[in-house]
C-alpha cells in the first residue's frame, strides 16, 4: 500500500497533540495516567496493541504500544521512546506553563522540548504507520519519572525481557536538534542518613552528632572524587574525561546548642564506566561501616548509617558498529556522533541488547528552564525524519 505523506497536515496535527500533552501536568512523581490513557486510546484507535507497567501504587504508568508489521521479513523492529514526565515549574513563567503558547515560531510550555515534542511527533505520524504495509513492527515506548533517576523505565525493561522484546532498534527522542548522540555517562543518586544521639551542646561527649559524622562522610566523598580523576580512561570521549562526584547538600540539626541526632547527605556520581561506580560505592560503604559507625556506636549503640539508592541510571556506551546510529545517519545524511553530559534511558535499552541512539527535536538548552520552548521547525525536522523511517520500514 502506498500512502502519500502530507507533512504540513502532520505538522498541524503534531502541534494539536503537543498542546494536549502539555495540558497534562505530569511532573515527576505525580500521576501520569491521564496522559498515558490519552496516548493509549489514540494508538488503539489506529489498531495498535499495547500493555502497561506500573509503580507500586499504580499512580504512575509506562505504556508500550505496537503497530504490527503487515509482513515481517526479518527486519528489526523500531522503538520510538520518550518519557512523559517533566520537571516542576516556578512562578517566574511569562505564560501558563501548562498551556501551549506559540510566539515567534516557538511553542512554549512545560515539556514542549523535554520531551513531549518528540512524543507528539510520533503520535502525529502513527496514522501513517498504521496504513502502510510495514515490514517491521513500530513500537511506542512512553515512560514515567525519567527526570528522577529513570525510575519508570527499568520496570518497562523488565517486562520487555520477559516478553523477549530485546532484538530491535531504539530511538530515544531526547532534545538533540536531531543530531546523533551515541554515548553519555551514567548518573547514580544517593541519600545517606545518619542517626545519632541528641543532647546539650555543653556535654558533647554524651551525644552523637549526626551532623559531624555526616560532614566526615562528605569529606571522604570529596577525597574519593580525587581518586576518580586518577582513574580516567586514556581514550575517554567525555568532558571532563573522568567520573565526577557531587555533594548536593547536608541537612540536619535544629539549633545552635543542640547536638543533632539526625542528618542526611545527598550526593551523586556520574561514572564514565560502571567499574568507577562500583569502586566508589565499595570505598564509601567500607568507610561508613568500618570507621564511622563503630565510632558512633561507642557512645550510642543504636546509631545508624543508611544509604538509600535514589536511582542508578545506566551509562550509554559508544559502540563501533551501531545499527541505530547507522539507520539515523542514513535518514538524516549526518554521519557525525556526539556525546552529552545529561543522562537518558538509552543505556537501559542498550543493556538488554537493543541497538540504541539518542536523537530528537529541540535543544537541551531550553530543557528544565523557565519559559521552556521548542522551535516549530524542530517539529518539522522530526516529522521528516519519521517519514524516512516509514520509507525504510515499508514493504516493496
Amino acid at each position: 500500500m502506498s500512502t502519500e505523506v502530507n507533512l504540513e497536515k502532520l505538522y498541524e496535527n503534531s502541534i494539536k497533540i503537543l498542546s494536549d500533552l502539555i495540558g497534562f501536568k505530569t511532573i515527576s512523581g505525580e500521576d501520569n495516567n491521564d496522559l498515558i490513557n490519552y496516548c493509549e486510546k489514540y494508538l488503539s484507535d489506529l489498531g495498535a496493541t499495547s500493555f502497561k507497567t506500573y509503580d507500586d501504587e499504580k499512580k504512575r504508568v509506562n505504556l508500550f504500544a505496537t503497530i504490527k508489521a503487515k509482513k515481517s521479513n526479518g527486519v528489526k523492529p523500531i522503538i520510538l521512546s520518550g518519557h512523559t514526565d517533566t520537571v516542576p515549574v516556578s512562578k517566574s513563567w511569562s505564560t501558563d506553563p501548562f498551556k501551549a503558547t506559540i510566539k515567534e515560531d516557538k511553542l512554549y510550555g512545560r515539556g514542549s522540548c523535554d520531551m513531549k515534542g518528540f512524543i507528539a511527533c510520533t503520535l502525529a505520524f502513527a496514522p501513517i504507520f498504521s496504513k502502510v504495509d510495514l515490514n517491521r513492527d513500530i513500537h511506542f515506548s512512553f515512560t514515567f519519572d525519567e527526570e528522577t533517576a529513570c525510575l519508570g523505565a527499568p520496570i518497562l525493561i523488565k517486562e520487555l525481557k520477559k516478553r523477549k522484546i530485546q532484538d530491535g532498534i531504539c530511538i530515544v527522542g531526547e532534545p538533540t536538534k536531531m543530531k546523533i548522540i551515541d554515548a553519555h555517562k551514567g548518573c547514580y543518586e544517593y541519600t545517606t542518613y545518619f542517626e545519632g544521639l541528641a543532647g546539650h551542646s555543653s556535654m558533647p561527649h554524651k551525644g552523637v552528632s549526626a551532623v559531624e559524622f555526616a560532614s566526615k562522610y562528605a569529606n571522604k566523598l570529596v577525597e574519593l572524587r580525587e581518586e576518580l580523576k586518577k582513574r580516567a580512561p586514556k581514550d575517554s570521549i567525555f568532558d571532563p574525561p573522568f567520573s565526577t562526584l557531587q555533594v548536593g547538600g547536608i541537612f540536619g540539626g535544629i539549633a545552635h546548642n543542640v547536638i543533632a541526632d539526625k542528618c542526611r547527605v545527598e550526593w551523586e556520581t556520574r561514572p564514565v564506566v560502571k567499574e568507577d561506580g562500583i569502586f566508589l560505592n565499595q570505598q564509601i560503604d567500607k568507610y561508613a561501616n568500618e570507621v564511622l559507625l563503630p565510632e558512633m556506636k561507642k557512645v550510642f549503640p543504636n546509631s545508624k548509617i543508611t544509604k538509600e539508592i535514589i536511582g542508578e541510571v545506566t551509562g550509554f556506551d559508544r559502540v563501533d558498529n551501531s545499527e541505530a546510529c547507522e539507520l539515523v545517519s542514513s535518514l538524516t545524511g549526518d554521519n557525525s556522533r556526539e556525546v552529552v553530559s545529561f543522562g537518558t534511558e538509552a543505556g537501559l535499552f542498550q543493556e538488554i541488547g537493543i541497538s540504541t541512539v539518542v536523537c530528537g527535536p529541540g535543544s537541551i538548552e531550553q530543557a528544565h528552564k523557565v519559559d521552556e520552548f521548542i522551535e516549530l521547525n524542530e517539529l518539522k525536522k522530526c516529522l521528516k525524519f519519521l517519514e524516512g523511517i516509514k520509507k525504510n520500514s515499508t514493504l516493496n
